[in-house]
């Protein structure tokens, strides 16, 4: 195997980010998975991109400058990048290399028309979008023309838009290779992009469906406004037709253009339901193999679904870690605190050590589950007024899922919930007692309480350290939740939530 130049099946796994980058290695592992079609294809690997740039001393010396400029410096990032890019595209491809790009030509069949599209290592990850960065060429026919846009393809790493995503996002310039992606083109009627969690929602269960006639290039480009399908468990939950004035479509001699759709056709749903639900089917699959939600791009060529993309959809909220796939409501703990930033590993292990139930992590916060809560008849009253009187808008949302009926199974009664163990899981009605008779001064007796607690924890922690540290707090979180959940202190918070719930009715009579 080639170290420059790899076909689809030869990567191995997408472990090889390295060598052929996000998009190359995304497509070494759909080619993978049974039943999906992928348009066939190799990669011309970083490797081939590294020798380029080592070969060439000037561009060394560019990136030596470039390195040293600021997000700020846009019109010095314009001026480098661009003398980076000429250097980049007027470079001849080496001998060897040539010859390898050529061989794999000629057993795909060189009089193919082609993608050839940007691939690189900062791209398509879980935790960073730089999809479009780089460049896409669409409709390239001709192994000369071919090599030409693999150096545009390259050149296009120092775009001043790449540039300065990069500085932004803290990337070395010189960390960032690239890989080219050299892939058979489809013609499909139909294209678009597929979304296995809902992005405006990030609900995990309704999957979206972009879609317009041609090539995607069109959506990518934003010159045309793409019919949008909301599919769930399926069935066909939503649609919304949009009006598609405009296609962009191949070429015969390579390239593309923009058509308009005849009037009677710019109306009509691009997919039929049952297509759609194919899409669904194909959508699920694919997001099972690599384990998140997926970004997928597809075309319909004839009644077949071809995909020529997959990435993870980096614009999720993270949800909470469960054992099953039931359905859960959480609710956040720093919200009900008015902490909304996020917490740091240490103070998120700390509140989970002190925490009186369950705290689950997501997104740099800490989460209950309610579900059980709100499970319960008895339970579920309580549950709704307490975080109803603390934010109203939780309480909305609760009263929503409570209504849908099919969210949340319902336990008969109480006697059950206590069979199963639930109910030792939650607070009791006796944990949301208020104070009978309010003492002003049960407030002040209440800090002073706190504060010599504090004193007294000052002075024992200054003589420990090491392991010694870790015991004292460790023993000392004993000693902190009985003071948290102290019944007089619970008390009060629970009377001045009533208090102000008292106010916010009479300012709104």
């Amino acid at each position: 195997m080639s170290s420059f130049v790899l076909c689809f099946q030869d990567i191995v796994d997408k472990t090889k980010i390295t060598v052929v980058g996000g998009k190359g290695a995304n497509l070494g592992e759909l080619t993978k998975i049974e039943g999906i079609r992928v348009p066939d294809g190799f990669c011309v690997s970083t490797e081939a991109f590294k020798r380029i740039i080592g070969e060439t001393s000037s561009i060394n010396e560019l990136l030596d400058r470039l390195s040293h400029l600021l997000v700020e410096d846009r019109h010095k990032i314009g001026e480098l990048s661009g003398e980076i890019r000429s250097f980049i595209e007027g470079i001849t491809i080496p001998q060897d290399i040539n010859e390898e790009i050529a061989r794999l030509l000629s057993r795909l069949d060189e009089k193919n028309a082609y993608a050839v599209r940007s691939s690189a290592t900062a791209e398509d990850l879980p935790t960073a979008s730089f999809a479009g960065q780089q460049d896409t060429y669409l409709n390239i026919i001709g192994k000369e023309a071919i090599y030409q846009h693999i150096s545009k393809c390259w050149a296009s790493l120092f775009t001043e838009r790449a540039v300065i995503y990069r500085l932004q996002n803290a990337f070395d310039h010189r960390k960032v290779h690239l890989s080219v992606v050299v892939q058979k083109m489809v013609f499909p009627q139909v294209a678009g992009i597929l979304f296995t969690a809902d992005p405006v929602t990030s609900n995990r269960k309704v999957l979206s469906i972009d879609a317009s006639f041609g090539l995607g290039e069109a959506m990518v480009r934003g010159i045309v406004n793409a019919d949008i399908y909301k599919v769930c468990n399926g069935k066909v939950i939503d649609k919304k037709i949009s009006t598609k004035k405009l296609a962009i479509y191949a070429l015969k001699d390579g390239g593309t253009k923009e058509q308009e759709i005849e009037p009677e056709r710019q109306n009509r749903q691009a997919l039929t339901d049952e297509q759609i639900l194919q899409l669904e089917r194909i959508g699920r699959k694919i997001e099972e193999h690599f384990g998140c939600p997926q970004d997928i791009e597809w075309c319909l060529v004839d009644d077949t679904f071809y995909i020529v993309q997959s990435r993870p959809i980096t614009t999720l909220y993270p949800i909470p870690e469960a054992n099953d796939r039931e359905n859960h409501v959480y609710v956040s703990v720093g919200h009900q605190q008015m902490m909304t930033d996020p917490i740091k590993p240490l103070g998120l292990s700390l509140f989970q050590l002190t925490a009186a139930r369950p705290m689950h992590k997501a997104g740099g916060r800490l989460f209950v589950d309610i579900t059980p809560d709100l499970a319960s008849p008895v339970r579920r009253e309580i549950i709704v007024d307490v975080l109803g009187k603390s934010e109203p808008l939780i309480k909305d949302a609760l009263m929503t899922i409570i209504e849908r009926g099919d969210f949340i199974e319902s336990l008969p009664d109480d006697q059950k919930e206590q069979s199963s163990g639930k109910s030792n899981k939650s607070p009791s009605p006796a944990d949301f007692q208020t104070l009978n008779e309010y003492d002003p001064t049960i407030v002040p007796d209440l800090i002073k309480s706190s504060q010599r607690s504090i004193d007294d924890l000052k002075h024992n922690i200054q003589t420990k350290s090491g392991s010694d540290l870790i015991d004292f707090i460790l023993e000392d979180i004993q000693q902190l939740k009985k003071s948290l959940f102290d019944p007089q202190s619970f008390g009060v918070i629970m009377t001045a939530m009533n208090a102000s719930s008292w106010i916010n009715e009479k300012m709104k009579e």
